[in-house]
């Protein structure tokens, strides 16, 4: 009896070292991911911005483009209010719109688009090249569909945020539905600040 009382403990000990006692998200956790490191993008004030300017942040990035009809800025707004959820602790948060319409949104565009949501939001764009090299580094899914003329074109792609710890490193995947349980994750992840 003592001997199966004991290979029982041993075995619930053993499941509970797998679980690795890390923290639990409520978004998808992809810690230790091999993508989305970084970027060399230019920001909506036109300074040369990479990830590691915001280390000591939690970090959430989101790939859009200024004239989308409705997932954009229905996702800036919802990262709005998450930031006025958060009270103080929305200093220690960068949001991140990373365009993926290089040709029509220029820094001013972006200067007036992002921060029209909440001043502390900012812009990225680069050229189509980079757009496309960050997109596919993060994972992104974009493409051009042809409108009425060459300038009402619209784009499909990738509505999901990715949200970096202080530390630098990407820790979730943020499905477009599940924005309001950032908040809790976020508190989650600035409780690692270093």
């Amino acid at each position: 009896m003592w001997r199966r009382l004991a290979a029982l403990i041993a075995a619930c000990l053993s499941l509970a070292a797998c679980d690795g006692g890390g923290p639990k998200f409520r978004n998808v956790d992809v810690t230790g991911a091999d993508y989305a490191k970084s970027f060399a993008l230019t920001d909506h004030n036109g300074k040369p911005r990479t990830l590691a300017d915001f280390r000591g942040k939690v970090v959430v990035v989101f790939f859009g483009f200024t004239r989308c009809p409705d997932v954009c800025p229905t996702t800036l707004s919802e990262l709005k209010a998450v930031m006025q959820k958060l009270g103080s602790d929305a200093d220690k948060v960068q949001v991140l719109f990373i365009t993926l319409d290089p040709e029509r949104d220029s820094q001013q565009v972006l200067a007036q688009y992002v921060p029209a949501f909440d001043a502390r939001f900012l812009g990225l764009h680069g050229d189509a090249a980079t757009t496309q090299k960050t997109a596919k580094d993060f994972k992104i899914f974009y493409e051009k569909r042809a409108g009425s003329s060459p300038e009402s074109y619209t784009i499909d792609h990738t509505a999901a945020s990715y949200a970096f710890g202080p530390d630098g490193r990407l820790r979730l995947y943020v499905k477009h539905d599940q924005l309001g349980t950032l908040v809790e994750d976020i508190r989650t992840l600035l409780k690692e600040r270093t």
